[in-house]
């Protein structure tokens, strides 16, 4: 959980201080965008690469892969500082009143190429975090507990976050920016090794009783783990797929708040640093702290209202996510309304990521292909988040008003709540949808009704007790 705490801090880290970053270099919104795409772009593609890779040599060896790498690219991420010899000047409104001169008389346009291909490389090492996480506690909890799991994953998630949208701005009074870089690296650093001397694939690993997690029909359970049967098992089936769709939706939402907000604060109150402005200090505080909420009363609702099925619950939080997105609209030039709002979409984004990357994943890959499966509704989300950073800052280009600073993010809220609406309406389709299950609740292999997370056909059916 601390591990991938900070393999959070190391991811979102860029986004949290991307004014100070952008301010130097003289970036535009379609700039910052670039290197973001670069980043979330290859982290979407490599989980589907990366999923059966885990799957096949172990969570704990493929975290500690990610979190050697995403230490050595955020190092170097950080040191871009070193070509700087004369910072950009920028006007009222962002523009650039005179450019940043560049060592060796690099481009701006070379500059941006080379941070993104530096954020690429940080994100496809990441992409190993979710994947390792999933896959090792897919070994040690039951069916009937991984909605309260997904509830914990929320706080791994939110305890990195708030540390990337705190403490790392905190810094820049004190510090240059590229020490939003060089602390997540020595985090990373200080965890491989903890990881390596603490942590396990399995109980049996650790000389524990093994688990029977009750995610794998009879069938399933005596299957050998080969790659086909991986692939099978989570490309062939109805219910993946919608869940990535769903999962895709998500990522439309969550990538247009957490990478944007800061610019938006930025450019409509003039937010260079967060900790500096009350409303959005609160808000980099009560995000997370809503997010845990939110990923915790999610968790228990699927396991205690709706007998282990995510679906329903997942349904809901969209629907919280198009109406907060509504009231967003409606306050943009206000800023401690706009806050509370963003600290409600945290509650609800949280509430639907949680259980599509923390029980989801584990549920309907099992054991065998948790790993893969989480790559596909991982993919599907940061390949979501790619096309964001492109579209969203062209469009925030497109609508700059001269001497009318921030009137570009009038249009901020409206495309996610599109796909908060779509994202509903497909997750709606999986209302009863169970591991080894359809759609229905008719069952595709006999399961023994001692298994955990056995529900009879009457309760699967949706009919009342």
């Amino acid at each position: 959980g601390l591990m991938y705490g900070f393999f959070y801090m190391s991811r979102y880290n860029f986004s949290a201080v991307q004014a100070a970053v952008a301010g130097q270099f003289g970036w535009s919104h379609s700039d910052y965008g670039s290197v973001l795409f670069a980043g979330l772009f290859t982290y979407g593609c490599a989980v589907f690469f990366n999923g059966p890779l885990a799957d096949r040599i172990g969570g704990k060896r493929a975290i500690l892969i990610g979190a050697a790498g995403a230490a050595v690219f955020n190092l170097l991420f950080g040191l871009g500082h070193l070509l700087i010899v004369t910072p950009a000047v920028t006007g009222s409104g962002g523009q650039i009143v005179t450019p940043a001169v560049l060592a060796s008389g690099m481009q701006g346009s070379s500059a941006i190429a080379l941070f993104a291909g530096l954020w690429a490389c940080n994100h496809y090492f990441q992409s190993f975090g979710a994947l390792s996480i999933v896959k090792i506690n897919a070994a040690w909890f039951r069916i009937s507990e991984r909605g309260k799991f997904a509830g914990i994953f929320g706080i791994m998630i939110q305890g990195g976050r708030t540390l990337a949208f705190t403490v790392l701005p905190m810094t820049l009074l004190f510090l240059p920016w590229q020490y939003a870089f060089f602390i997540p690296a020595v985090f990373l650093v200080v965890m491989w090794v903890v990881l390596f001397a603490r942590v396990e694939n399995s109980p049996a690993a650790a000389n524990l009783k093994d688990l029977d997690t009750g995610d794998e029909t009879p069938e399933e359970k005596a299957a050998a783990p080969t790659l086909g049967f991986v692939l099978r098992k989570v490309f062939i089936r109805r219910e993946p797929w919608l869940i990535a769709f769903s999962s895709m939706c998500i990522g439309m939402v969550r990538n247009s708040v957490d990478h944007w907000y800061p610019r938006y604060l930025d450019g409509v109150f003039g937010v260079k640093i967060l900790s500096s402005f009350a409303p959005s200090f609160f808000a980099s505080i009560a995000m997370p702290v809503a997010a845990i909420l939110g990923g915790l009363a999610a968790g228990n609702a699927s396991d205690r209202l709706f007998g282990s099925r995510r679906a329903p619950v997942i349904f809901f939080a969209f629907l919280g996510q198009a109406l907060c997105l509504v009231l967003l609209r409606a306050s943009l030039r206000e800023a401690w309304a706009a806050c509370l709002v963003l600290v409600a979409i945290s509650f609800f984004v949280q509430s639907a990521h949680s259980l599509v990357g923390g029980a989801a994943s584990m549920d309907f890959g099992g054991r065998k292909a948790v790993a893969t499966a989480a790559g596909l509704f991982d993919g599907a989300q940061y390949l979501a988040g790619a096309i964001v950073s492109q579209v969203m800052g062209r469009l925030l280009d497109r609508y700059k008003v001269a001497g009318l600073p921030g009137a570009e993010f009038e249009v901020w809220p409206l495309m996610p709540l599109v796909f908060a609406v779509l994202g509903a309406i497909i997750i709606s389709r999986l209302w009863h949808a169970l591991p080894g299950r359809s759609a229905h609740g008719a069952a595709t292999a006999p399961r023994p009704s001692s298994a955990p997370g056995y529900l009879p056909p009457s309760l699967a059916s949706g009919q009342k007790r």
